[in-house]
């Protein structure tokens, strides 16, 4: 049986351990959202609001979190499908906003795809909404 989860800050050793889990859990990422380069920027912008859950020393899970002074984001909330069904995600996301609440942020976004209907229902059950609300998005690269 797996030891219960622990979650910290992202530290340089998870590199790879970060890499290989987002390759399985988002294996159609756009070059845009490569890992090496993902990770490189979290490290320069609120890298302590990166967060890994370890279980059995291993990484199993992932959420960057983001706050621009007026909204706070959340990113790569990724667990290993081995250790799903475990309350990981659960609690990155309790970590998350609770490290975002902790500078003062008061409302969290998050992006979803509409035809994702199993983590739409596991955000709505942690308290999320639909908005209704059109993301726009450019890339500046």
């Amino acid at each position: 049986m797996a030891s219960k989860p622990i979650l910290r800050s992202y530290q340089s050793a998870d590199h790879d351990a970060v890499v290989h889990l987002w390759a399985s859990v988002f294996p159609n990422e756009p070059a845009h959202n490569a890992a090496e380069d993902v990770i490189a920027r979290k490290r320069r912008v609120q890298p302590d609001l990166f967060y890994v859950a370890i279980v059995d020393d291993a990484v199993v899970g992932t959420v960057l979190a983001g706050y621009d002074g007026v909204r706070g984001w959340v990113h790569k909330l990724a667990v290993s499908p081995s250790c799903r069904r475990m309350g990981i995600a659960s609690m990155l996301m309790r970590r998350a906003e609770q490290g975002l609440a902790d500078i003062g942020c008061t409302k969290l976004n998050l992006q979803v795809r509409s035809s994702n209907a199993e983590v739409l229902k596991f955000y709505q059950a942690l308290g999320y909404a639909v908005e209704e609300i059109t993301s726009l998005g450019k890339h500046l690269t």
